[in-house]
């Protein structure tokens, strides 16, 4: 296939600082792959990436949900993914070692040397090691997930997002058939966590968010949550226990971001013996009102959640593929890849009148 020289590509040079370069398209040995971007997602982290909040070497190609075409393959990376040059593929966030004690233990997603892409520097060769781009290199290491040609790019895309609804809010709490479970924060991980447990069976779902979610909110009633609950005007605690009866949900699974409310919260509204997931960071900051006797007394598992494994995004990819569920009311921009910084900002509500839930970058051709 015709691979031209250089690939045009938006570099983070600095806090809420990117810059257009045109980066150099480098060879491959029979161990690596040159991916054609067709889309790359956009979520919380690009914006705490783009902030500065998050620890990362500049300059940087940021984009960790990339989907694309193999453009070009050795054999050995091909014999090893199944894949051949044309085909599509969603590419795993993260780039593992495949030899520490958690890889070797199955924990490849907490291995001791992961890289992820959108975080490793443009000047480690090659350079192309993130999705805001039109093509980008893939590692030896990486994990690739064949997808159907045919869908539009745009839905094919919420792989990674409905990859975290299905290890977050159904395979760490194991969400099984007739489960009640609460989620905090309506965002694009938040509805994919609906999705997710509807698929899973489970017996209602309850979504909190703030006022100014109330758009997010109706999107999660579409996608199958029973009842939402608006935490600016209503006491979120006392209405579970109002929609549970007083029993307190089985699972509760915290998506918010930077907000430490909702942690506490999670220990009054989850059932004695249920569990919590984290899966929101905070900043690091500290949890005020956090009651860790309630932890005791109702015996309350408490499980964190990073990333996203293999299963995850298989389940996710299936469910896409099968063409069950529109995801056009969660799928709302389309951005071109230069302007990077502008989705960055309507994700953030950073831009007055607009607002997108899951948005996505799409390279010049």
């Amino acid at each position: 296939m015709n691979v031209p020289k250089t690939s045009f590509a938006m570099v983070q040079i600095g806090p809420r600082e990117l810059e257009a370069r045109d980066v150099p398209i480098p060879d491959i040995d029979a161990d690596g792959a040159i991916l054609e971007l067709e889309a790359c997602g956009i979520c919380g982290s690009d914006y705490e990436q783009f902030e500065g909040v998050l620890r990362t070497p500049f300059p940087v190609i940021p984009g960790h949900e990339p989907l694309g075409k193999i453009v070009r393959i050795g054999d050995l990376a091909a014999a090893r993914w199944g894949v051949d040059e044309g085909d599509r593929v969603a590419i795993e966030t993260m780039v593992s070692c495949r030899h520490c004690d958690p890889c070797l233990g199955g924990a490849y997603h907490l291995c001791d040397n992961r890289r992820i892409y959108s975080y490793i520097p443009l000047t480690e060769a090659p350079g192309l090691w993130g999705g805001y781009s039109q093509y980008m290199y893939l590692d030896p290491n990486s994990i690739v997930h064949r997808m159907d040609s045919s869908l539009p790019a745009e839905t094919a895309v919420i792989f990674n997002p409905l990859g975290a609804g299905f290890r977050w809010a159904v395979e760490i709490p194991e969400t099984g058939v007739g489960d009640t479970i609460v989620i905090l924060g309506p965002g694009q991980r938040g509805l994919a966590s609906v999705i997710a447990c509807r698929e899973a069976g489970a017996g209602t779902i309850i979504v909190t968010g703030l006022a100014a979610d109330a758009r997010k909110l109706e999107v999660a009633r579409l996608y199958g949550a029973d009842h939402t609950i608006d935490v600016d005007n209503e006491n979120s605690v006392r209405r579970v226990k109002e929609l549970t009866e007083g029993k307190g949900a089985d699972i509760v699974v915290d998506v918010s971001s930077y907000a430490t409310q909702p942690v506490a919260d999670a220990l009054s509204m989850v059932r004695p013996g249920g569990t919590i997931v984290l899966a929101g960071v905070k900043g690091f900051k500290p949890v005020d009102e956090f009651v860790s006797d309630l932890i005791v007394m109702k015996e309350i598992t408490i499980k964190g959640a990073i990333g996203v494994t293999s299963s995850g995004y298989r389940r996710a990819i299936k469910l896409i593929e099968s063409g069950r569920v529109d995801f056009s009311s969660m799928h709302t921009h389309d951005f071109p890849l230069a302007d990077a910084e502008l989705a960055i900002r309507t994700l953030a509500r950073e831009i007055d009148g607009d607002e997108s839930i899951h948005s996505c970058l799409i390279p010049p051709r």
